[in-house]
Formats: structure tokens, C-alpha cells, sequence
């Protein structure tokens, strides 16, 4: 953790340029080193510059989106796809473009990146 509140989720160099990356939530995030509930943890996509964030929830019924670690996205890169029902999402602002949530959103993470280093609210996808 920063000491601000935040946490750092993972250097920008992490996430390659049109790929994406899933975070797990922390194991110790209960604050006895414990996981007693489902955690939806994080996921990251990057494009250029940019990075968008969002927790690792399908708005439709609440699983996770990942076909396999660190798999959320179409085969070219475009969407990000629910490995559940197959729903898509775009990547810039995660509202579902088609499937059964059409018109819903995936729930995003604010970002700061600081000295290359990708921080997250520390309680984000907790």
C-alpha cells in the first residue's frame, strides 16, 4: 500500500499493450488472513497509453469473465467477452454491447499510475 489509501495492483509494464491481466483479490483481505466469501478481484486491459480497470464481475450473474488466467478479451483484441454466456463489453467505458446484459456495465476501478506503477483504491474488488 501507498499509505493514501490506495494499493498497488502491478507495474504498467505488466500489462502488455492489447492485452489483458486478472488480479485475484488479496487472500488477506478479511483481515485475519482468510477468505470467507467470494471476492471478484480485478482485471486490467491496455491499450497504448491507456488502462482501464474493472472488477471481475459479469454484471449478468456475478461470475468472473476470465476463460482461463488472464484471458478477457475477443480473439482480436477488440472486447472484452464473459467466458459464461459469451456477453460483450467495450473496453473503454465496459458497457455490454451484446448478450444478456445488453445496456449494463462492468463495474470500473479508478486508476492512478504513478513513477510506472498502476494503483487501485485499496478496497477495489474486495
Amino acid at each position: 500500500m501507498s499509505g493514501d489509501g490506495l494499493r498497488a495492483l502491478c507495474r504498467l509494464d505488466d500489462v502488455p499493450d492489447g492485452a489483458s491481466k486478472g488480479f485475484p483479490a488479496p487472500p488477506d483481505s478479511l483481515g485475519d488472513g482468510s477468505v470467507t466469501r467470494w471476492q471478484a478481484g480485478l482485471f486490467a486491459v491496455r491499450q497504448g497509453d491507456s488502462v482501464f480497470v474493472y472488477v471481475n464481475s459479469c454484471p449478468h450473474i456475478g461470475t468472473p469473465l476470465d476463460w482461463t488466467p488472464d484471458r478477457f478479451l475477443s480473439r482480436d483484441g477488440g472486447r472484452i467477452v464473459c467466458a459464461t454466456h459469451g456477453a460483450e463489453f467495450r473496453i473503454s467505458d465496459g458497457e455490454c454491447l451484446r448478450g444478456p446484459c445488453f445496456g449494463d456495465r462492468l463495474e470500473p476501478v479508478m486508476i492512478q499510475i504513478k513513477d510506472g506503477t498502476i494503483y487501485v483504491p485499496e478496497d477495489a474488488g474486495l
